[in-house]
C-alpha cells in the first residue's frame, strides 16, 4: 500500500516539577534548601530515512508523545532529562500546518527538524532562597511541552517525471533504464503507485519517477494520475510518453494536447517545466503523420521529440544521453522554503465563574500552573497566591458573580472558603 499524505498528532514532553527539600545531615548546622531543579521534557524531533518511500508507518499510528522531564530531588539533583522522540519519515517529506497549507519544513535536507519543543523543568526551591525568606518551602512546575497536529506529505526527490496516458509505456521504459521492476501488464492502471529509478549514464546518475496514468478529466477526480502528481512537484526535467502508434487512441499530439492540459490544471508552474516528447511503441507501426504533427508542435514549444521501442530498448540509449544532457544545463532540484511562521500568543489571563450547587467554579488556563507552583502550607506562599488573585482579577470576579463570605471557591482541584 503507498500513502504519501497524513495528519498526525505531536507533544513534547512536559517539563519535571522543582524539589521542596532541605539539607539534613550530622553536624551540619543550618543546610538551607537544596531542592533541585525538574529536567527538561523530550522533544519532537523528525528525521531522514533513506531506506523508506512511503508513510506506510503512520497508517495505523497517528499520535506521537514524548517522554516528559524528570522531578528534581533532594540535595540540589537535577531531574533527568526526558528523551528525544525520534520520528523517520522519507526524505522529501514536507512537513505543513494543516488548517493554512502553509510549508513548516522540508526533509530534503537530510538534517534533523524538532517539530515541538520539550517544556522547561520547574525550579527546585534552592533557587527562591533570600537573605529574608531563609526557608522557601515552595518550587515551581514544569512547563508543558508543545503539541500540535501536522501535515506529513511526501514529494519524491526526482530530477525526471514520467507523465503519459496509461498504458503507453511509462513501466517498461523506467525498468529498462534502472534496476526498478515495476509491474508491467498490457491493461490500464497496472501501475498504481508511483516507481523511482536510478539511471546512470557516463558515470552521472540522475533519478526518474514513474507516476501512475494520467486520463483527461483527472483534474475533476477521475483516475489515479492527479493524486501521485505531487511527486513529480520537484521534477526538473518532464518525459511526456505518449504511444506514437496509435494502437489504443487514434490521434497522439490529442494525447499530449490533453495530458498538458491536466498539468495546467494541477500546476501551472509545474506544466511550464521542461518537457522531452517520446513517442513510444514505434515497433508496433506509425503514421508518418502523426510524426510530423507532433514534430511541428515540439519545434513550436521548444520541446525534443524521440521516437522509441522501450520493450527492444531501440532509441532509449539516445533518449537517456539527451536527458542526462538536459539536466545539466537545469537548475537544481525545488526545495519548499518554510512558510509557516507561528507568532508567539500572550498568555491569556481572562478569568470566568461558574456557579454549580452553590460552588463558585473560577476558570482560566494560566491558573492551573498558579495552583501547580503553590504550597498550601507554607504562609510565604498562600500570600503569594492570594495576592496573584487580587492582582489579577480573579477576586473581582468572584464579587460580579454574587459570592458571600464562607461561600466555596473551587480553583482546579483547590477549595477553599471565601473571606474577605
Amino acid at each position: 500500500m503507498f500513502i504519501d499524505k497524513v495528519t498526525i498528532y505531536i507533544k513534547a514532553g512536559n517539563g519535571g516539577n522543582g524539589c521542596v527539600s532541605f539539607r539534613r545531615e550530622k553536624y551540619v548546622a543550618k543546610g538551607g534548601p537544596d531542592g533541585g531543579d525538574g529536567g527538561k521534557g523530550g522533544n519532537v524531533v523528525f528525521v531522514t530515512d533513506e531506506g523508506e518511500n512511503t508513510l506506510l508507518n503512520f497508517k495505523y499510528r497517528r499520535k506521537f508523545v514524548a517522554a516528559n522531564g524528570g522531578d528534581g530531588m533532594p540535595k540540589k539533583y537535577h531531574g533527568k532529562y526526558g528523551e528525544d522522540l525520534i520520528i523517520p519519515v522519507p526524505r522529501g517529506t514536507v512537513l505543513r500546518d494543516p488548517e493554512s497549507g502553509l510549508v513548516i519544513h522540508d526533509m530534503s535536507d537530510g538534517l534533523p527538524y524538532i517539530a515541538a519543543k520539550g517544556g522547561k523543568g520547574g525550579w527546585g526551591n534552592v533557587h527562591f532562597s533570600t537573605p529574608t525568606r531563609q526557608v522557601p518551602r515552595f518550587a515551581k512546575s514544569g512547563t508543558a511541552g508543545a503539541e500540535r497536529n501536522i501535515t506529513l506529505e511526501l514529494k519524491m526527490l526526482a530530477d525526471v517525471g514520467l507523465v503519459g496516458f496509461p498504458n503507453v509505456g511509462k513501466s517498461t521504459l523506467l525498468s529498462e533504464v534502472t534496476a526498478a521492476r515495476p509491474k508491467i501488464a498490457n491493461y490500464h492502471f497496472t501501475t498504481l503507485s508511483p516507481n523511482l529509478g536510478v539511471v546512470t549514464v557516463y558515470g552521472k546518475s540522475f533519478v526518474m519517477a514513474d507516476i501512475p496514468g494520467l486520463i483527461e478529466g483527472a483534474s475533476d477526480g477521475l483516475g489515479l494520475g492527479h493524486d501521485f502528481l505531487r511527486h513529480i512537484d520537484r521534477c526538473r526535467l518532464i518525459l511526456h510518453v505518449f504511444d506514437i502508434s496509435a494502437s489504443e487512441r487514434e490521434d497522439p499530439l490529442e494525447d499530449i494536447l490533453k495530458i498538458n492540459s491536466e498539468l495546467e490544471k494541477y500546476s501551472p508552474e509545474l506544466a511550464s517545466r521542461p518537457q522531452i516528447l517520446v513517442g513510444n511503441k514505434i515497433d508496433m507501426g506509425y503514421s508518418e503523420e502523426h510524426v510530423e504533427r507532433i514534430r511541428k508542435y515540439a519545434e513550436e514549444n521548444g520541446c525534443e521529440l524521440f521516437l522509441i521501442a522501450g520493450g527492444l530498448s531501440e532509441g532509449v540509449g539516445e533518449l537517456m544521453k539527451a536527458v542526462s544532457a538536459k539536466l545539466t544545463e537545469l537548475p537544481p532540484i525545488a526545495y519548499y522554503e518554510e512558510e509557516y511562521v507561528e507568532i508567539p500568543q500572550e498568555q491569556d489571563m481572562s478569568v470566568s465563574v461558574e456557579v454549580v450547587d452553590g460552588v463558585y467554579n473560577v476558570i482560566g488556563e494560566w491558573l492551573i500552573r498558579l495552583c501547580n507552583d503553590i504550597n498550601f502550607d507554607d504562609y510565604e506562599s498562600l500570600q503569594f497566591f492570594q495576592r496573584v488573585l487580587r492582582d489579577k482579577g480573579v477576586i473581582q470576579a468572584l464579587e460580579d458573580a454574587g459570592i458571600q463570605e464562607g461561600d466555596t471557591v473551587s480553583i482546579y482541584g483547590v477549595e477553599f472558603d471565601f473571606m474577605y
